[in-house]
This record gives structure tokens, C-alpha cells and sequence, in this order.
């Protein structure tokens, strides 16, 4: 029986679907402007075990990710590139896929872009138009915080709490707070492949709109699970609710609200933003996509993350003893000596408790520390037997078993070897910078600037010195 913590009610409560066993989970996915960073990547890994361990538990799963293709962001990024915004953002699109490849999120089913749902969002606005919740002016459509009665419920402020801008106050808007559903042109010089024709003249949806059209297309407008960062809780998810509940009339929108914790660069929430972001490019640079994932699954998906170097060289070491133990238990298998049968019957019993207290974790709000916890509490103990003999070859097996089970449903592959190559690559890179060097040396110029942007065809950027 899994319990989940639900943010609307803030309490653990027993998951239970909208029908049957069938799961209906949608994540925020990103705004492709830039390259994203581990901030991003610890939510996106969190919700792929969240919907790992659900279908090992049983369930069917529907996974949905927006993509944000059309935003101010992107307009922004590709003016300051001389490029175009589509092509920016199908760039950075296309980088974010990779990434998570690399990272094994692999169990979303469906990657929406906002720009592919545009008449599905008009709808949407019309119907709040009609409705009363929603208003044009001159500059755009907006809905009316004030007509929807239950707005930061989700977040648990009042009206009065909520009037603060993110942007400047707009004088045409009926109340501070009231976000935009479409933005009008502001003027002919902007970009046409962001712009679209609309009852209200062309321009463009607002952000938070692009969610519920979405999700209303594929899940219709009520389903299980929304996830997403605990940044977004405000005003994002309360806007979702706004214009889903209010658009359908149905209560609630969502039944089980998640939200990730932040990944903290001392002290400070990662962000683009603030500018102490790290990349999941960097990142790979430095250490596998696995040490990344152990790291990120070593801490409650809803706690804050401190990130350092120190923690990831101690997230490197705890995975390679459980790869180890693993290559210990094959290297046991293969020899033909015979080990000690008498205590089978007590080591199998033991993998049973162990296995329970597996489950009972990820049952527990997946709870992932404290279900590695109990994966290196058994190797403690069973290293100490197989240093005795005193561990049978049958009992092994299972063991093995057990343990690569345990890596299915984490996302990890302790079937094969670890990747020791992994540190080749950096030795490689490396090598290059040292080859390159040495040309520069010899002002062998062209084929120098070859090597940097090879390297930079595979988001490796070298920065020469001046010499």
C-alpha cells in the first residue's frame, strides 16, 4: 500500500487512482531556452522512480512532459543569438532529450509542446471568457484571481497575500495578482514564428495556460499526480487550478500534488536565475549519469539538496561498494569450492526481511534513503559472512538477485560491470587539451581550432588563455 505526501493537504495519504489501477501523472517539464541544469535534472530523476516503483507496484502509467516552446525566454535568448526562436528552442529541446537519456529518465511516455496545442489553449480561454473568469484588454486576456474563490489553496495564502508581481503591475489588469492567458503582438517587428491568430488578434498564450491545455487534451480535466519543483508551487500550479477548475467545474483538478525540494548551491536554491547553476553537461564531465542519480536518490525527493563535490565523491564511493559487492558475489559463484549450506534456510529468511523493508520504504513516500539504507545494512552483514565462508552459493543467487531488483526499480543496472571507462573519457578529453596545446605552441592555428570545435559539437567548451 503506497502512501504519498500530498501539498495541498500536507499529510501522507493512501494513493489511490481515479480508476482502477491506470495512473495519470504529469511533471513540468522545461523551458528550452538554454541548457538545462541538476536542479532540473534531481526533479526529473526523482518522478522517474516515483513512476518506476508505480509500475513495478502494479500500476499502468501515463507520463506526460510539457516542453515550453514559446516564451518571452526564448524570444529573449534568440534575439541576444541572432537566431531564430524555434530553431533555439528546438536546439535546447533537443539537448534536454539527450540529457535525460544519459540521466535514464526514460519513463515518460509523451513530451507536449505548448506550440503543437495552440488550439487547444484558445479553447481553454474561451471557455474561461465565457465563463466570467477571464477578461480582455488592450494588452491581452487575463484571469480574474478575485472570481475564483478558492485560488492559493494550494499554496495556502489569501488574495491579499498573493498581490506581488513578478513582473511590473499592469494598470490595464482588474486586479494586481491576475496573470495573462494570451499576450496581443506589442509590434509587427516581432517574431512571426511566435505568433498566432486569435479572437482577441495575434499574439501568443501566457505560461501557467499551456499546462491545463495540455493535460486537459490527454487526461481530460481531472487526473492523479502533478509534480513539479517546490519553486513552482507559486504562482504556476495555483494558476493551474485556477483556470482547470474553473474552465470545468470539476473539484479537484489534481488529486495528489508532489513537489521536489531545492538542490542548494551554498545556501542558495540553484537557479538560472542567480546565476549558480550547473549544467547536466558540466556535470557528466565530471562524473557518470549513475553517481548523479545515487546522489539525487541518497536524500528525500521533498528535502532540500546540498550540492558539493565532497557529497559526489561520496555518492561515487557508495555506489562503487555496491557494484563491489556485486563483482564479490560473482567472483564466489564462479569458484568451485564449496561454501557452508548449514544457515540457507536463516540467510533466506534474512533476504526476505530485507526485501520487506525495501518496499516498506518506496511504499512510505519513496522514501529512497532509507531503502538504500537497508541495501547497505545487508552488505555490511553479508560481507562479514562471505570473509567467514559462512554463506552458501545458493543463498548468493538469491542475493544477486535481490540486489539487481532493488537496481530496476532505482534505475541502476547492477547486472554488468560498472563502467570503469567512464574516468577514459575525462583521460581522452584531457589528452586532446594537451595535443591541442601543444599545436597552439607551434601556431599550427587550423588545426587547433578544429580540435576546440569537435569538442564543442559535443558541448565540451575550452577557453584558450592568451598567450
Amino acid at each position: 500500500m503506497i502512501k504519498l505526501y500530498n501539498t495541498m493537504t500536507r499529510r501522507k495519504e493512501i494513493f489511490k487512482p481515479i480508476q482502477g489501477n491506470r495512473v495519470k501523472l504529469f511533471v513540468c517539464g522545461p523551458t528550452v531556452y538554454d541548457h538545462s541544469h541538476i536542479g532540473h535534472a534531481r526533479t526529473y530523476i526523482s518522478f522517474d522512480v516515483i513512476a518506476r516503483y508505480l509500475k513495478y507496484s502494479g500500476f499502468t502509467v501515463f507520463y506526460i512532459q510539457n516542453i515550453t516552446d514559446l516564451d518571452d525566454k526564448i524570444l529573449k535568448r534568440a534575439d541576444e543569438l541572432g537566431s531564430s526562436p524555434i530553431e533555439l528552442a528546438r536546439r535546447y529541446e533537443e539537448k534536454y532529450l539527450y540529457d535525460m537519456k544519459i540521466l535514464g529518465v526514460e519513463n515518460v511516455n509523451l513530451y507536449a509542446r505548448a506550440t503543437e496545442h495552440i488550439p487547444e489553449i484558445i479553447k481553454q480561454i474561451e471557455i474561461l471568457i465565457e465563463k466570467g473568469y477571464a477578461y480582455e484588454t488592450d494588452k491581452g486576456v487575463y484571469f480574474d484571481e478575485s472570481k475564483f474563490e478558492d485560488f492559493g489553496k494550494l499554496s495556502n495564502r489569501n488574495l491579499e497575500d498573493l498581490n506581488v508581481h513578478r513582473i511590473g503591475p499592469d494598470s490595464s489588469k482588474r486586479n494586481p495578482g491576475d496573470f495573462a492567458l494570451w499576450k496581443k503582438r506589442k509590434n509587427k517587428s516581432e517574431s512571426q514564428e511566435m505568433i498566432w491568430d486569435s479572437p482577441w488578434g495575434t499574439g501568443r498564450p501566457g505560461w501557467h495556460i499551456e499546462d491545463t491545455a495540455i493535460t486537459e487534451t490527454y487526461f481530460g480535466p481531472q487526473y492523479d499526480i502533478h509534480g513539479g519543483g517546490l519553486d513552482l508551487i507559486f504562482p504556476h500550479h495555483e494558476a493551474e487550478i485556477a483556470q482547470m477548475e474553473a474552465a470545468s467545474g470539476k473539484k479537484p483538478m489534481v488529486r495528489y500534488w508532489m513537489h521536489t525540494g531545492f538542490l542548494n548551491v551554498k545556501g542558495e536554491k540553484m537557479s538560472k536565475s542567480l546565476g549558480n547553476f550547473i549544467t547536466i553537461n558540466e556535470l557528466l564531465q565530471e562524473y557518470s549519469s549513475e553517481v548523479f542519480r545515487f546522489f539525487v536518490l541518497s536524500t528525500h525527493y521533498r528535502s532540500p539538496i546540498d550540492f558539493s563535490q565532497e557529497i559526489l565523491s561520496q555518492s561515487q564511493k557508495g555506489l562503487q561498494r555496491i557494484y563491489k559487492f556485486i563483482e564479490t558475489i560473482n567472483e564466489m559463484l564462479d569458484e568451485d569450492t564449496k561454501i557452508s549450506m548449514e544457515n540457507d534456510v536463516e540467510y533466506i529468511e534474512k533476504l526476505v526481511k530485507v526485501r520487506k523493508e525495501f518496499f516498506d520504504a518506496m511504499d512510505n513516500d519513496f522514501n529512497t534513503p532509507s531503502a538504500f539504507s537497508s541495501v547497505f545494512d545487508l552488505i555490511r552483514e553479508v560481507n562479514r559472512d562471505i570473509n567467514q565462508s559462512n554463506i552458501s552459493k545458493n543463498s548468493l543467487t538469491k542475493l544477486k538477485a535481490l540486489i539487481i531488483e532493488f537496481g530496476v526499480i532505482l534505475g541502476f543496472d547492477f547486472s554488468v560491470k560498472q563502467n570503469n571507462e567512464e574516468g577514459l573519457e575525462d583521460d581522452l578529453v584531457t589528452l586532446l587539451k594537451d595535443v591541442r596545446e601543444k599545436l597552439r605552441e607551434k601556431k599550427e592555428w587550423a588545426l587547433s581550432d578544429e580540435i576546440r570545435s569537435r569538442l564543442k559539437d559535443l558541448d565540451i567548451v575550452l577557453e584558450d588563455k592568451s598567450t
